[in-house]
């Protein structure tokens, strides 16, 4: 697995608990009739008001690397914009632009200048802004985890391809359409040379974080209340050494998957951890067994019957604050 650090031998637990950096991942911005992927303009601004309030730092994406490895036990917030839908540009831009605040934006290349979308005038003028960067969101934003692999790599290329000509670059990060992949299709990222690549999974980026598996916390309408969104910039990372099965794409064969994730051997009260997942389509607390000191197993007891299957694991520190572990899987032909 590709860390945020070298190796295994550079990790234990408690060498993992010191800067963490907290993704949001946003889409529409007053677009009401949009309720999953839209958040009001007024909680946006109340959101970026609390991440002020708090004291946490806008980190550039550039600086991931750089802001893992420091031992300063600071909170940053890493801004990702999904779709480059218009309203972004016409509400949410304006405001961080005026307040310098850095994001990502990750576009897919058909829809720009569609109707609904920003243009490719728009999003050269956002790059002469140093507080932008551009990420490739592929070109048809299509299923594409249900592709083989020579579809999969003619639509990346062909977003890179677009890039290169109407912005004279090509960006180095990714982000899976839908928060979808699969092994073969993070290959395939791996192969066209991006450098990070992110899903729609919950959980706090740090050192232990495979850098093609990267999380985010998704916000709208229902998940972007004020007191949730405290909870959420607020949580720590859950540093892990592996989740099994490694595959995230299921077939029928493989629902429901049995899950197992291996933590570092310094992690203590492991009882203390609670899982919720999906399955069923109706989420319910899961049955943990303990296997080990450091692992723990998730009995499903019934099969994800929706496109994505979730898990989300947390855990209370004595000190109150919550670790939050997102596990999502995609089911095929749903």
């Amino acid at each position: 697995m590709l860390f945020l650090t070298k190796s295994y031998g550079e990790l234990n637990f408690s060498t993992l608990k010191n800067n963490s950096i907290v993704g949001l991942m946003y889409h529409r911005f007053d677009e009401n009739k949009y309720p999953s992927t839209n958040i009001k303009l007024e909680d946006f601004k109340k959101q970026l008001k609390e991440i002020e309030k708090s004291g946490f730092k806008y980190i550039d994406i550039k600086q991931i690397h750089e802001i893992v490895k420091k031992s300063d036990n600071e909170k940053y917030i890493l801004l990702t914009i999904d779709d480059a839908f218009q309203s972004f540009y016409e509400k949410a831009w304006p405001i961080l632009k005026d307040k310098n605040i850095p994001f990502i934006l990750f576009v897919n290349t058909e829809s720009v200048g569609n109707k609904g979308y920003m243009s490719w005038s728009e999003i050269s003028e956002l790059i002469k802004n140093k507080i932008t960067t551009i990420g490739n969101h592929s070109h048809s934003h299509d299923y594409l985890v249900d592709k083989n692999k020579e579809e999969i790599t003619n639509d990346l290329n062909k977003a890179i391809k677009i890039f290169k000509k109407e912005i004279n670059e090509s960006p180095i990060y990714f982000s899976y359409p839908f928060g979808e992949w699969s092994n073969n299709f993070k290959e395939i990222v791996m192969n066209l040379n991006f450098k990070y690549a992110f899903g729609q999974h919950s959980g706090v980026i740090d050192k232990s974080k495979n850098i093609f598996e990267l999380p985010r916390f998704p916000i709208n309408e229902k998940y972007g209340e004020i007191e949730r969104f405290k909870s959420i910039i607020n949580s720590i990372p859950f540093p892990y050494k592996k989740i099994f099965p490694e595959e995230k794409y299921l077939k029928d064969i493989d629902n429901p998957p049995e899950v197992k994730i291996i933590f570092f051997d310094d992690l203590k009260n492991i009882k203390n951890i609670t899982c919720f997942s999906n399955e069923g389509n109706i989420w319910r607390n899961s049955d943990i067994e303990i296997l080990k000191e450091n692992t723990i197993k998730i009995n499903l007891k019934d099969k994800f019957k929706s496109e994505r299957g979730r898990i989300n694991c947390t855990k209370r520190e004595d000190d109150g604050k919550w670790r939050w572990l997102g596990i999502q899987f995609t089911i095929k032909n749903y």
